[in-house]
Formats: C-alpha cells, sequence, structure tokens
C-alpha cells in the first residue's frame, strides 16, 4: 500500500483563505501533523478516526524536535497512510517544508506541495496596505526576523545594508521579539529613522491588531501596548496608504 504526504498551507488564519485543494487533502487525511499557527477550525474539516498530532513551536516552546517532526512524516508515510502536514501561511516561506520533503524524497516516498496564502503577504492587505505600488515602488522583500543562520562571528547572517538600502516595501515574519535589534540594525546600516512601518498581530482574524510607527518609534510603541507574536511587519511607505485603505480591524464584527 502506497502512502503519500502533502505538505500542506493553512493560510494565515480566516479558515476562509484556505484554498480548496487543502481542503480536500484535510477531509481525505488518515494522519493530520499540524503547526501551533493552524486555526482550530480547520482542524475540525478532518474526517472521523484521523490521528491529530501537534507538532507545533511557538517561540523557545517546541512541542517537538524539526527531526522528529521528520521522522513522524516518513513513519506514517511509509505505513501507507495519506499524511497532511498542515503549516500556517505557506509551506515555503519560512515553513521548513522544503526540509521535510526532502527527508521524505530520501526514503523514496511519494509527496506534494500544496501552496497556501502566506500572512507575509495576507497581513498587509487586511491591514490596508498594498505591498506594492506605483507611487511607492515596485519592489518587494521578505525576510526572516528570526534568522537561525549565523556568520563566522554568531552575528545574523541577513544582509542588513542590502536590506537597508533596498528600494521598495521590505516585509518580515517572526520579527516581534526582535524588533528592536532589527530596527536599529536597518537605521545603523543606511535605513532612515523616519521610515514608516507598521506591524500586523493574528492577521485575517477577529483578533487582527496593527500598530503604525517609524523605524526609530516603532519598538517602544510595540513594548508600551505589550504587542506580542505572531505578527508580520511591513516597512515602506506604503504603510501611509493605511489611512485611505483600511477595511478590516474597523468594520470585522460586520464581515462575512
Amino acid at each position: 500500500m502506497n502512502g503519500i504526504c502533502y505538505l500542506t498551507g493553512a493560510g494565515p488564519g480566516d479558515p476562509d483563505l484556505l484554498t480548496l485543494k487543502a481542503h480536500r487533502c484535510i477531509m481525505q487525511a488518515d494522519v493530520l501533523v499540524y503547526d501551533a499557527l493552524v486555526n482550530p477550525e480547520i482542524l475540525t474539516y478532518a474526517k472521523d478516526g484521523c490521528e491529530m498530532i501537534d507538532v507545533g513551536k511557538r517561540a523557545k516552546c517546541h512541542t517537538m524536535k524539526q527531526e522528529d517532526i521528520n521522522q513522524v512524516l516518513v513513519d506514517h508515510t511509509k505505513a501507507g497512510k495519506i499524511v497532511v502536514r498542515l503549516k500556517g501561511g505557506d509551506p515555503l516561506i519560512f515553513g521548513r517544508a522544503g526540509e521535510e520533503a526532502a527527508e521524505l524524497a530520501e526514503h523514496g516516498l511519494k509527496f506534494e506541495i500544496i501552496p497556501g496564502i502566506s500572512s507575509a503577504l495576507a497581513g498587509p492587505v487586511y491591514a490596508g496596505i498594498p505591498l506594492t505600488h506605483r507611487k511607492h515602488g515596485a519592489q518587494l522583500t521578505i525576510f526572516s526576523g528570526h534568522e537561525c543562520a549565523k556568520d563566522a562571528t554568531g552575528e545574523t547572517a541577513l544582509d542588513y545594508k542590502q536590506l537597508a538600502t533596498a528600494p521598495g516595501t521590505k516585509v518580515f515574519l517572526m520579527g516581534v521579539s526582535s524588533l528592536r535589534k532589527i530596527t536599529e540594525k536597518l537605521i545603523s546600516s543606511g535605513a532612515a529613522a523616519d521610515t514608516p512601518i507598521a506591524m500586523v498581530r493574528w492577521a485575517t482574524t477577529d483578533k487582527q491588531k496593527t500598530i503604525r510607527g517609524t523605524l526609530s518609534s516603532i519598538a517602544e510603541i510595540a513594548e508600551s501596548s505589550n504587542f506580542t507574536s505572531p505578527a508580520v511587519g511591513v516597512i515602506g511607505n506604503v504603510v501611509n496608504e493605511i489611512d485611505t485603505l483600511k477595511w478590516f480591524e474597523e468594520n470585522a464584527e460586520n464581515l462575512t
């Protein structure tokens, strides 16, 4: 009996933003291996008898190590099961699905990768921020605010000088706990201190909240308002479009 593993994006939070293919795979799954940021409502789409395995990671709290997650996927797929590995957002945007797919491939097991809507894209949209705009540039840069890779000195492998001087919009994920460090490094690397920035927490859900400031002020604003993860950060003049384009937070209770 041949098994298969679907490495699947669950979207940014709102279950209505789950893709039709992801929904279909979840309903067929024998085993559902899910992350912490997956909306619990999406888990209810699984059939009766589906084995549910929580492998969520939040900050320093990891339910299971990555190598153990890989082994879970291999074992259940090898056993002939339909396995859905459900990840928040898109599985290949800071989701480590590439590593999991490589592990499955190494064992000669069948897999598919199902894209999902990343919070890096949906968060700004739901805050009223267009990531590209004719008045503000046509370039978009996405980076991780929680960069694990280090250089020889133990510093982040991110090229802050390049990030600071790149035109257009910058978006980062997993950066709330490092927000002060990120903004200070951008400024010291050449970014203007008064560059607009917004942070969007729990994007697309009824818990969504957006705060705004500049690179020099946003860390203080976030700390004073007890702003916590998960959140997506948006840097650039497009942030000012919120004044005209905000649509979700003020009207969330009336939206369907």
